[in-house]
């Protein structure tokens, strides 16, 4: 599917508040509500907007830790690593990479003491380093910097 300025301009306004109305996101953009609902809908469609989230404050939430680990396997078959980590929760992101380590997993727990279960559990699949963060300092959106 080929986009236009006019889906980049929904897309943008839809991040910055995915509830507005079509008619009020239309005003912003010169169009009419119902065009603006096709131009979703079709977005929708073709899967470019995959879902809807909503973005909480983790912390009040009780999860007080964002650790980063990198995983180094013992073994040539990852699928049943694929598995596990699909399965739990505190996996908030995994990635295969290049370089150091074979995958990268950010992880967001509320207590060391679930992290340490968590830490236990990836020595059945190999060895790993840990980073705890410190701060969050920037949560890029990437739709702010597409030009077109």
């Amino acid at each position: 599917m080929e986009l236009d300025n006019i889906d980049f301009q929904i897309l943008r306004l839809l991040f910055e508040n995915s509830r507005v109305q079509w008619k009020d996101l239309g005003a912003q953009i010169h169009m009419t509500g119902q065009a603006v609902g096709n131009r979703i809908k079709r977005l929708e469609e073709s899967a470019v907007i995959k879902a809807y989230s909503l973005i909480v404050d983790e912390m009040k939430l009780g999860f007080s830790y964002t650790a980063f680990v990198i995983i180094y396997m013992r073994t040539a078959n990852h699928n049943s690593f694929m598995r596990f980590i699909n399965d739990r929760k505190e996996v908030v992101e995994a990635h295969r990479v290049s370089g150091e380590g074979c995958y990268h997993l950010k992880l967001k727990v509320k207590s060391e003491g679930q992290l340490n279960h968590f830490l236990n559990k990836i020595l059945y699949y190999g060895n790993y380093t840990l980073y705890l963060s410190i701060q969050e300092i920037k949560q890029q959106n990437l739709l702010t910097d597409i030009q077109q």
